[in-house]
């Protein structure tokens, strides 16, 4: 839900771009209508759409496509009552919806725009009629039959792997499965009383034995490929080693491997992966740390997403695609319940098959508060590497990993932050990586890069310069722009005083410089003191000189003496435009 003051802030953003482009998947902005039954079914097919998509904020008052607060803010009437609209959509909707529903005061057309909060939950939501739709992106889309499966299953209503096998369980069972996933499990420091047990006794302690019988989920973490094989005939993985983007030289299938069983899949496939993972070997002192191309840790987290989220009514294999300079991990099924690739840090779990990912997170293989995502961010970023890039595909998810080496002046950073007691996040380490090949960075861009609101990553920004000490902070309100501390930028990129001064780099400057010195000018307001341009550009005295002289043929000029005496774009003159 977005708070009244982040949406005040918002509407401060119609100056400059429409509604439209504000709107997510948690966020709407909808005109409202003359007509009072017009206005009401509005409200009720934008409550059912948001709450089918998981929840959100709707804006009522605000126009589309036009530029300006005075255009887009047409207000609602002061007879539309709030205890009315509620009731009335209480009475119009099943599952019965009671929204959240607030007066927000402006300045413009009618002076009230309502803002209406509405939870998700019980979906799928429908009109009295069985009408619906549900939110995909920012639009909402009809509620088909198949989109309604969807939601059961993600509300878990329909877990296709809590159906029994009607076999013995006995029968079905593989020894080696069985202790493959005790090892992985012990890895993971999962509880050595529940690894000593038999193995019908550790399926049924982690809920996949219903008596005496396996369930699918069961199956898929203890079965035979054989009997995988008849009961679960859609689920199978693919690696192939490519030599280009239409052509592979090497190709394996885990049924002609039989290892369909999940702990055996994984292991195969990470030993496929890894035939071509290269590890670098970095010295810290006395240690030789081994660091491979692509993390055990993120590949291990991205193959235990794909072989337990995927959809197993599609007729489709997880497919693993090592490419030279990158890897694919594809697998069966979209992402559920309004998670999106641009909000998949934090938002809450979900799991389309929650028996299996219950029985995995009591081995510790997989983990229930949605920290998976984040494991496999972390294990690239705090090597200095991109993080992967997650894109939902509809009826697919793909994550893709670039080939990277291990930079070593970063992960000795975080190492020696490490034994200081700073712990950095992925937030962190998403704004340095970025910073290490940006000037500088503001707060709606780093709210995108790390997934968060903009107060939460104000507030994120801020603690690295007070508490870290990482960055500086330049403007102020929403003018507001933070860039790393040039002698960190140094020691993060592994260059000495010599070979570079500081972080920004010089056409850069003259860019930032110059646009800042026109829009003064074109305010009417004093230029910039060779101070203002060096707290700008961390600069010294000398370099502002070289880089002011480089942009008198662009029309800038010093005015005034002494202390009072500052940088001013006066314009090029006609010789100097000839």
């Amino acid at each position: 839900m977005r708070e009244l003051t982040e949406i005040r802030s918002l509407l401060d953003r119609l100056e400059e771009v429409e509604a439209d482009a504000l709107e997510t998947q948690d966020l709407d902005f909808k005109e409202w209508p003359a007509e009072p039954r017009q206005a009401i079914k509005l409200a009720v097919d934008i409550a059912i759409c948001m709450a089918n998509g998981g929840g959100g904020s709707v804006v009522l008052g605000v126009r589309d496509r036009v530029v300006g607060r005075a255009k887009a803010i047409l207000g609602v009437p002061p007879e539309t009552e709030i205890h009315q609209l509620k009731r009335d959509i209480y009475e119009r909707t099943a599952p019965k919806l009671t929204p959240d529903i607030h007066e927000l005061h402006v300045l413009e057309g009618t002076g009230r725009l309502l803002v209406m909060q509405v939870h998700g939950g019980l979906s799928p939501y429908t009109n009295t009629a069985g009408a619906g739709t549900v939110r995909k992106g920012n639009a909402c889309v009809p509620l088909t039959g198949d989109l309604r499966e969807k939601l059961m299953v993600e509300r878990g209503d329909a877990d296709f792997t809590a159906a029994i096998v009607p076999e013995p369980a006995q029968s079905l069972i593989s020894a080696a499965a069985m202790e493959r996933l005790r090892d992985q499990a012990r890895q993971e420091q999962a509880p050595t009383d529940l690894l000593r047990k038999s193995d019908l006794d550790l399926l049924g302690a982690i809920g996949v034995l219903r008596d005496g019988q396996l369930t699918r989920a069961g199956l898929l973490i203890a079965g035979q490929a054989e009997a995988i094989g008849r009961h679960l005939p859609n689920f199978g993985w693919t690696h192939e080693r490519m030599k280009s983007a239409t052509a592979y030289d090497n190709r394996v299938d885990g049924r002609d491997e039989n290892a369909l069983a999940l702990p055996l899949a994984l292991a195969a496939i990470e030993a496929r992966i890894n035939a071509d993972n290269p590890i670098s070997t970095i010295e810290h002192g006395l240690y030789h740390f081994e660091y491979r191309a692509y993390p055990t840790i993120a590949l291990r987290e991205a193959l235990l997403n794909a072989l337990t989220h995927l959809d197993l009514r599609l007729a489709s294999p997880v497919l693993v695609k090592q490419y030279p300079r990158r890897l694919e991990i594809t697998n069966p099924g979209g992402l559920v319940g309004g998670i999106t690739s641009a909000n998949i840090l934090h938002h809450p779990p979900l799991a389309r098959n929650l028996q299996l990912v219950q029985a995995l997170a009591r081995l510790r293989l997989v983990n229930r508060s949605n920290l998976g995502i984040g494991r496999m961010f972390e294990a690239m970023l705090v090597e200095g590497k991109e993080p992967p890039l997650i894109i939902d595909e509809e009826s697919a998810v793909r994550v893709v990993f670039k080939r990277q080496e291990t930079a070593r002046p970063f992960r000795e950073f975080i190492a020696e932050e490490g034994k200081t007691g700073r712990t950095l996040d992925v937030d962190h380490l998403l704004v340095l990586r970025y910073l290490l090949s940006h000037p500088e960075i503001d707060t709606s861009t780093a709210a995108e890069l790390c997934q968060r609101r903009d107060a939460e990553m104000r507030d994120i920004l801020d603690e690295m310069v007070q508490i870290f000490d990482y960055l500086e902070r330049g403007g102020a309100g929403r003018g507001s722009w933070w860039r790393m501390k040039p002698a960190l930028h140094r020691r993060l990129e592994g260059l000495g005083h010599a070979e570079r001064d500081q972080r920004i780099d010089w056409d850069v400057a003259k860019t930032r410089v110059l646009n800042m010195l026109k829009q003064r000018a074109r305010r009417g307001e004093p230029g910039l003191t060779n101070a203002g341009i060096r707290e700008v550009t961390a600069y010294d005295r000398q370099q502002v000189n070289r880089l002011i002289h480089e942009l008198e043929a662009e029309g800038v000029r010093m005015q005034g003496h002494g202390r009072g005496s500052c940088y001013t774009y006066i314009g090029r003159t006609d010789n100097e435009q000839g």
